[in-house]
């Protein structure tokens, strides 16, 4: 698998502070599959200095021509598709036609999104005897997870490219080529040199050196709530501006006048999506009382279609997959029903998990409570509508969740939950909705204007 050994800094390429490097590891087979640099406070200071000497000259730039460089840089994408699809498999798992549908595929999606809203979005406005401008925000620290790679650099760094804004990535040390291949079609795409910085490298050491470093104007994170928290708390400090796209316990809420058999069989097929991996999968199914083991059979017969090296792929290391199994031998320990999976391991090699779908879960257990980040299943038994709404909300989270039902009554459901994205009767993914939770599963939105509008800040001038 191809690796670059350096990080790209100041529109160039160049060698790493330290010799330390970083295996990428391929967790269908568990076999390491290149190196890269470990990055370093100094690689962070450097590309941090590279991304404030070219902000003023990008801030500058009229926005329709932001808006070539990123339709250039979406061009370069779509001539990388297979290329990424095929560099997700290997170091995420993700079955091929997913990889290239939805991770190769949505963020060239995004990225046109991104080209067109820096082309039309109004960037002053007449209020009163003032004119208000949305300005920069200035160099932005984007630190990405490893359960969509690509998409969640694109999420960040569009909006960032459009506003104005120059920015350093760091991406999760799981998942580094795919960041690779984006400098590559950053560089191609002809951005000003500095615009856009790559270092590599461990968490705790680039991560906290990216997230602390003092001109730093805002740093957009996505990841656990642990880790939000802690950066939160560091830019709390030094009164930094933070995007915190966090973690999810998201409720599938079918009421009495849903289609049973197709709310069951979307609600497995999303948590599996991924191999459940994803923080805004509905791993809590509502259903309720009169129809429960009705749903649970439904649920038994779709999972089965979910094999193990097949249409799931493996989980990302052997660390998430040991927490996963962890989870559902805690789920069987506190009396949760095994209806399908459980904690052995599926196949040989690998970091694989039977999909797991659990019965008789009550909204106390560990498994309806805490994300999980596999692909599990709780079937939750409520008594009436005023029921399915408390343990919907039941949580310390809130980022998404869907509700089935007659539309009406489905809508008005909806708009009572602690939530900041309902899908209604499987409603499809738009790359345009702002993204992003409630409670403990953030702070700001991404994707469409509103995640345009995280990377501007506002001034007004009296007449």
């Amino acid at each position: 698998m191809k690796a670059h050994d350096a990080m790209y800094i100041g529109g160039e390429w160049r060698p790493a502070a330290s010799t330390e490097t970083v295996p990428v590891i391929d967790p269908a087979d568990e076999q390491v599959i290149a190196h890269v640099p470990a990055g370093t406070a100094e690689d962070v200071d450097a590309a941090v200095r590279a991304a404030r000497a070219a902000l003023p000259g990008w801030a500058a730039t009229p926005p329709a021509e932001r808006a070539a460089r990123i339709t250039a840089l979406r061009d370069a994408l779509a001539a990388r598709a297979e290329e990424i699809a095929a560099t997700v498999t290997a170091e995420l798992g993700a079955p091929p036609q997913f990889a290239a549908a939805v991770h190769a595929g949505l963020p060239i999606a995004v990225a046109g999104t991104y080209a067109d809203l820096a082309a039309t979005h109004s960037f002053e406005e007449k209020v009163g005897n003032s004119t208000v401008y949305a300005e920069p925000v200035g160099v932005v620290a984007a630190i990405t997870p490893w359960n969509y790679p690509l998409h969640q650099i694109v999420a960040k760094v569009a909006p960032a490219l459009a506003a104005g804004c120059t920015t350093v990535l760091k991406p999760a040390e799981d998942t580094p080529l795919t960041a690779q291949l984006f400098a590559e079609a950053v560089h191609e795409s002809g951005l000003p040199a500095g615009v856009f910085n790559l270092v590599t490298g461990l968490g705790p050491v680039a991560g906290q050196a990216l997230a602390e470093h003092p001109d730093v104007d805002l740093v957009s994170f996505t990841g656990s709530t642990a880790v939000g928290r802690r950066i939160g708390a560091l830019a709390g400090g030094a009164v930094k501006r933070v995007a915190l796209e966090l973690g999810g316990k998201s409720a599938n809420v079918i009421l009495p006048s849903a289609d049973l058999p197709k709310a069951v069989a979307v609600g497995i097929a999303n948590v599996m999506s991924n191999s459940g991996q994803t923080c805004s999968a509905w791993t809590r199914m509502l259903v309720p009382a009169e129809r429960y083991e009705e749903a649970v059979a439904l649920a038994a017969e779709a999972v089965a279609k979910y094999v193990p090296g097949e249409r799931v792929g493996p989980l990302v290391n052997a660390k998430q997959r040991d927490r996963v199994r962890g989870y559902i031998e805690k789920g069987i320990e506190e009396g949760a029903r095994l209806v399908a999976g459980g904690p052995d391991a599926p196949r040989e090699t690998g970091y694989y998990v039977s999909p797991t779908v659990f019965a008789d879960v009550t909204p106390d257990m560990t498994i309806a409570r805490e994300e999980i980040f596999g692909p599990v299943v709780s079937i939750i038994r409520y008594e009436d509508e005023a029921d399915a709404l408390a343990i919907a909300n039941g949580t310390e989270y809130g980022l998404a969740g869907a509700v089935w039902g007659e539309p009406a009554e489905a809508v008005a459901f909806a708009r009572r939950m602690e939530t900041g994205q309902v899908d209604i009767n499987g409603g499809r993914f738009n790359p345009l909705a702002p993204f992003g939770g409630w409670k403990q599963s953030g702070v700001g939105r991404e994707l469409g204007a509103h995640g345009l509008a995280e990377y501007l800040q506002t001034k007004s001038l009296q007449f």
